[in-house]
């Protein structure tokens, strides 16, 4: 579920849905970072690669929060960053844990749940 309500993010950048107040206006930095967020949420959602991919997510989510919310206040419940901190946290986890037995990575490996 984190990793789908982050692709959330990456299609509002790139494609406007769900459709936002204001979009966003696509430079380089917006449009990396929505390229980051579109292809990781994927990976990350399905479990293939899922350490690496958690790992750069997560130092991801936690270069955005020093550049872009922890600048504006100190507190992340009035810097509108607590969500960049739970992503980098959860994505940190992910990167411990692994996918677990219904990832892709699980069945490359051969050791997810066997169909009865």
């Amino acid at each position: 579920m984190s990793a789908l309500l982050f692709l959330e993010h990456g299609t509002q950048k790139l494609f406007n849905f769900p459709p936002a107040a204001e979009p966003m206006q696509l430079s380089g930095l917006f449009m990396v970072q929505g390229l980051i967020e579109v292809i990781g949420g994927i990976l990350l959602a399905i479990g293939f690669f899922t350490r690496p991919v958690a790992f750069i997510l997560s130092g991801d989510m936690a270069v955005a929060y020093f550049m872009a919310h922890a600048p504006q206040n100190f507190y992340p419940v009035l810097n509108q960053g607590d969500a960049a901190i739970l992503f980098s946290f959860i994505f940190l986890y992910f990167f411990f844990a692994g996918g677990g037995a219904w990832s892709v990575d699980a069945a490359r490996r051969g050791s997810g749940f066997a169909a009865p």
